[in-house]
């Protein structure tokens, strides 16, 4: 599993709590706590979801930084 660097990055600096989040996206708690530790990783739709809800990329979430531009 790989910890998803940019979630938890993301989540603390728009000051959300796992909670809040959590209910947003109809998940448990449990489960965005286990995303942004790599103890599990999110389905490619709940993947979207967050980058969509987070308005930044998928490679922002899992790396924690955008690829450079080509």
């Amino acid at each position: 599993m790989m910890q998803m660097k940019g979630l938890k990055e993301i989540r603390k600096r728009k000051k959300y709590s796992q909670l809040k989040v959590a209910m947003d996206l109809s998940i448990s708690r449990e489960a965005l706590s286990y995303y942004e530790n790599g103890k599990r990783s999110p389905d490619l739709e709940m993947l979207v979801k967050l980058a969509r809800y987070f308005n930044v990329s998928v490679d922002y979430l899992i790396f924690g930084s955008d690829p450079p531009n080509e």
